[in-house]
C-alpha cells in the first residue's frame, strides 16, 4: 500500500503540473498505517459518529491525504488525476465539502491541532471514544498557535488525541534548524505534559507500535514524533529541500515509477 500511495502521488503531482511532493513522501507510512491498520471509519457511512477523526494541519501534503483516500474508498481513484485542475474537488488545500472524508479544510500552516483538540474536548464531554489523529509538518511547530494547542491539550488531559509529527527536517527554505530551530522536540513536548512516542517513520512495524502505544495511552494526549526523509522511495528527491513544492518531469515521473515498481 506504502508503495501504491507513493505511485499515486508521483502521477498526481506530475499530472498537474504543481504540488508538494516531498512532504507527501515522508507521510507515507505514517498514512497507510493510520488508514489501513488504525483508524476506525466507513467510507460508506462518513458521518458515523462513532468513526474516528482525521485532522490534517499542513495542509499543503494533499497528495498522500487525497491518494489514502481514494484507496480506502472515500471515492472514485480516477479523480486523482484531476488534482489541481481547474473545477476539480482535489485542490491544492483540502476543502470540506469536496470529496467524502475530509472533515475541515486547510491551509494556513498551525491550525490544526486547535481544530483536533477542540473535536477531541467535544468527543470526552459527550463520553465517546472517538479518537482523533493529527498531522503536522515539524516546520509547522514554528507557529506559535500549535504550541497553545498543546498546552490546551494537555491541560484537559486529551488521550484521546494523537499528534503525528512528520520530522524529515526539512521545510522550504532548508532545514527546520536553518530556519528556526525546534529542536529537542521530545523534550518540549514532555515539558508539555504530553505523551511520547518516537519511531522511525518509514518502518512499518515501528509505526504500527508507535500507534499502538499512543492510542492505548490513558490520562495525556499522546504524540508520535516519526523521524522521516523528504521525499522518501525516490532517490533523487529524498533530502533535497527542492523537492517541497515542485512537480517531476515527464522523464523524472518515469524513473520515480521505475523505482517504485
Amino acid at each position: 500500500m506504502s508503495k501504491e500511495l507513493r505511485r499515486d502521488i508521483v502521477k498526481m503531482v506530475h499530472a498537474a503540473g504543481s504540488g508538494h511532493p516531498g512532504g507527501s513522501l515522508s507521510a507515507v507510512e505514517l498514512m497507510a498505517v493510520l488508514y489501513f491498520s488504525v483508524m476506525h471509519y466507513d467510507p460508506k457511512d462518513v458521518s458515523n459518529p462513532e468513526r474516528d477523526y482525521f485532522i490534517l494541519s499542513k495542509g499543503h501534503v494533499t497528495p498522500i491525504y487525497y491518494s489514502a483516500l481514494a484507496e480506502a474508498g472515500f471515492f472514485d481513484k480516477e479523480i486523482l488525476w484531476t488534482f489541481r485542475n481547474l473545477g476539480s474537488p482535489l485542490q491544492g488545500h483540502p476543502g470540506k465539502g469536496k470529496v467524502p472524508g475530509i472533515e475541515v479544510g486547510a491551509g494556513s500552516l498551525g491550525q490544526g491541532l486547535s481544530i483536533a483538540s477542540g473535536v477531541a474536548l467535544a468527543t470526552k464531554v459527550n463520553h465517546k471514544e472517538n479518537k482523533v489523529f493529527c498531522l503536522l509538518g515539524d516546520g509547522e511547530l514554528q507557529e506559535g498557535q500549535i504550541w497553545g494547542a498543546i498546552m490546551t491539550a494537555a491541560h484537559y488531559k486529551l488521550d484521546n488525541l494523537i499528534a503525528l509529527v512528520d520530522y524529515n527536517n526539512l521545510q522550504i527554505d532548508g532545514t527546520c534548524e536553518e530556519v528556526m530551530g525546534i529542536a529537542p522536540l521530545k523534550e518540549k513536548w514532555e515539558a508539555f505534559n504530553w505523551h511520547v512516542v518516537e519511531c522511525d517513520g518509514h518502518d512499518i512495524e515501528d509505526v504500527l507500535r508507535a500507534y499502538a502505544k499512543a492510542t492505548s495511552f490513558v490520562g495525556k494526549p499522546s504524540v508520535i514524533i516519526a523521524k522521516t526523509h523528504k521525499g522518501k522511495g525516490i532517490s533523487y528527491m529524498e533530502d533535497v529541500a527542492g523537492w517541497h513544492g515542485k512537480a517531476p518531469s515527464d522523464e523524472e515521473l518515469k524513473l520515480a515509477l521505475e523505482e517504485l515498481a
